[in-house]
């Protein structure tokens, strides 16, 4: 079977919202009014730490499919002031956002035990102010939210090859300016984080063979598998690999915006950042093409996300290991495409209706586990009760 990214169409109920006049989708999807909504027709769970489980309505599979979101709608107004990625995010939250990731991981496992017949993934993307609000492919709702998500292979094996040159498929070396220029910088700076329960893979060995997704990211394997996620070192390792790319990109886009850029302020891991990239030849000069073509170019400076940007994930691959992965992230895509994965929603009530029984037992049956481990209380909306 050829191997190579795929794109499926995925039902979806429309959902029943009214855009105000004079409103872009973007910008609604944002609001206070909008959030109160997802809560009250798709809310699973919620819990004094702002955490909220729901059902993705918009969803990108209805095998398995839902969200963790960071609600801060109400208690932050300015949708460009929220946390938007892990490191902003309070300890005691965190520490309940982890145990929430764990519980509802192993959930799929447990459910689709063979990686042969499923692709199982969980991660997020930023979600950050790079750029306007207005923009096109800005994120729906700007608040730090993680996707778990379970693909059939058989039904991913059926569906057409995407274009190779979807611009969101960015994680291959044919969009990523990292991957591009700056491959053996990237992997040299990882390899001097201090990792203990992630182990390095060796390049290519972590691809699905179906799509041959992801390509030439470095990648770790989770020593001991799915137990690990329990131990709180995995997730202080996880949050290592998100430091050490907020890190990277920020020394890099720094040097494009001012030749010779001082290190930026509050970084993570200083020596690492001054020995293995300030001072490399490599790094410098991709810096310098870049900002030589932003002079001149006034649409590609635009379209460069000026702040950290990113994908990272936990998935199965083919041979049943647990793998982190992190990239690069770009205008519009999914987390989905960082393995190849394009998903093309189309709206389709009865389609959905078909699959949505299936889906609302699992979804009810994990908040079921969370509300057992005290991760928070059972949410009543039209289509189920509180518990």
């Amino acid at each position: 079977m050829q191997s190579g990214p795929r794109e499926i169409v995925t039902p979806f109920r429309p959902i029943p919202l009214d855009v105000p006049e004079g409103m872009k989708p973007n910008e609604f999807f944002n609001s206070t009014e909008n959030l109160d909504d997802l809560t009250g027709n798709n809310g699973l769970l919620r819990n004094p730490e702002g955490l909220l489980l729901y059902r993705k309505a918009l969803g990108h599979s209805n095998l398995f499919d839902a969200s963790i979101i960071y609600n801060t709608s109400n208690s932050i107004l300015d949708p460009l002031g929220r946390p938007v990625r892990r490191t902003q995010v309070p300890e005691p939250v965190k520490n309940v956002w982890n145990r929430m990731n764990e519980i509802i991981f192993a959930f799929m496992l447990e459910r689709y035990p063979d990686a042969e017949r499923h692709l199982v993934l969980c991660g997020e993307a930023s979600l950050d102010a790079t750029w306007p609000l207005t923009s096109p492919g800005v994120p729906s709702i700007r608040m730090l939210h993680n996707h778990f998500i379970s693909f059939d292979k058989a039904e991913l094996a059926a569906a057409p090859l995407a274009d190779p040159n979807n611009p969101n498929l960015t994680d291959g070396g044919q969009n990523s300016l990292f991957q591009a220029h700056l491959r053996d910088v990237y992997r040299n700076f990882f390899a001097g984080l201090d990792l203990q329960v992630l182990r390095p893979c060796a390049p290519g060995s972590c691809r699905i063979a179906l799509t041959g997704y992801p390509q030439g990211l470095p990648s770790w394997e989770v020593v001991g598998g799915v137990a690990t996620l329990s131990d709180h070192r995995f997730w202080r390792e996880y949050d290592s690999i998100l430091k050490g790319f907020i890190d990277f990109y920020r020394a890099f886009f720094g040097q494009v915006s001012i030749r010779n850029a001082p290190m930026p302020e509050r970084i993570h891991f200083r020596d690492l950042v001054e020995n293995k990239l300030l001072h490399n030849n490599t790094f410098l000069k991709a810096a310098k093409m870049v900002r030589d073509r932003c002079i001149v170019d006034a649409k590609y400076a635009n379209a460069i996300r000026w702040q950290p940007a990113f994908k990272q994930l936990i998935y199965r691959n083919d041979a049943g290991s647990l793998i982190v992965t992190i990239s690069q992230n770009s205008i519009g895509n999914a987390i989905t495409e960082l393995l190849g994965v394009v998903v093309r929603r189309v709206p389709d009530a009865d389609a959905y209706e078909r699959a949505e029984p299936a889906l609302l037992e699992q979804l009810l049956e994990v908040r079921r586990r969370l509300v057992e481990t005290d991760c928070g209380e059972g949410v009543a909306t039209p289509y189920w009760g509180a518990a």
